[in-house]
């Protein structure tokens, strides 16, 4: 087997020195190249905002030597495009000439980099209406109570309803903004909690006045009490006398235990329609609670038909 030939060390010195030469000569000569420069913009009015899908980048024609080139092409700066001189063209689509921004585009090129022309003659951007609405909040509580306990009255919501800006495609939608979900498990005591607003998905631009809502709730053990409760007959016609053998109903009902002692007979009025009963080929009337105290959490009658007999 014949020996390698090692390549001798100074062809390789010789060979990387010719190839730095050549880039040193081929980089520091001059090009004209289209490079592709980063957009951000600028000066957008209050009570607008830029919508999805935005131009993102411009391309120009620059002249520079090679050297400038690879430094722009591996470090390029966004330009910062101001758009309040917009000119609308239709619904929300805006259009801006960049001729009118060739100065400030030329400020912005890296030293030594030179503005040729610009590729795109026009710059379109979609921007919508930034509208502020009031809308109401909404809890998101899954509450489990410890048995015999439940709320004594309305979970309170502070505030209850928020300033929401945003677009006004999206705004202009929505009813009410949810909070994040809370679970609240085994519950037998009053609670309050600071909870953050739900941000909803897929819409950007959104800002709220508050980042969270105080959320409470008043606890109270609950017991069962009965009553027996006088009825009233109504939509009697003239001339007909309804006798019915229960005078009362019995009224089984569930109250906080503080305001047991506040339920009495009055606390309900119940009324049974003749009427109803008559044009619906009843044999019996139908007793309904028509009022009752607000301690009252819930109730059940019985007997939920009354047989009846007329005299005329």
């Amino acid at each position: 087997m014949k020996p390698k030939k090692k390549i001798p060390k100074t062809f390789i010195s010789f060979l990387l020195a010719s190839i730095l030469i050549w880039l040193l000569i081929t980089l520091s000569k001059e090009y004209i190249t289209t490079i592709s420069f980063p957009v951000e913009y600028g000066k957008i009015s209050q009570n607008k905002l830029l919508l999805a899908n935005q131009t993102k980048e411009i391309e120009i024609v620059v002249k520079t030597n090679g050297f400038k080139i690879l430094r722009t092409r591996f470090n390029t700066k966004s330009f910062l495009i101001n758009v309040n001189t917009l000119i609308r063209k239709k619904g929300t689509t805006y259009y801006l000439l960049l001729k009118s921004k060739k100065q400030s585009i030329k400020r912005q090129l890296p030293s030594g980099v030179s503005l040729q022309e610009i590729i795109k003659d026009t710059l379109f951007v979609e921007l919508g209406s930034l509208v502020t609405k009031k809308l109401a909040v909404k809890s998101n509580l899954k509450i489990s109570y410890h048995i015999g306990y439940d709320l004594s009255e309305k979970i309170s919501l502070k505030p209850d309803s928020i300033l929401v800006s945003g677009p006004e495609n999206y705004i202009s939608k929505i009813k009410n903004i949810e909070l994040v979900p809370i679970v609240f498990e085994d519950v037998k005591v009053d609670f309050v909690k600071k909870i953050a607003i739900k941000v909803p998905e897929g819409v950007k631009n959104l800002k709220f006045n508050i980042k969270e809502v105080t959320v409470s709730g008043k606890i109270e053990k609950f017991t069962e009490g009965i009553l027996n409760v006088p009825f009233k007959i109504i939509n009697v016609p003239n001339g007909i006398t309804i006798n019915t053998l229960n005078k009362k109903v019995q009224v089984s009902y569930i109250v906080g235990l503080s305001s047991f002692n506040k339920i009495d007979e009055n606390s309900f009025q119940i009324e049974c329609d003749y009427a109803m009963s008559a044009s619906n080929s009843l044999g019996y009337l139908i007793p309904k609670v028509v009022r009752k105290s607000s301690e009252v959490k819930s109730y059940k009658l019985s007997p939920n038909e009354i047989n009846f007999l007329i005299q005329n």
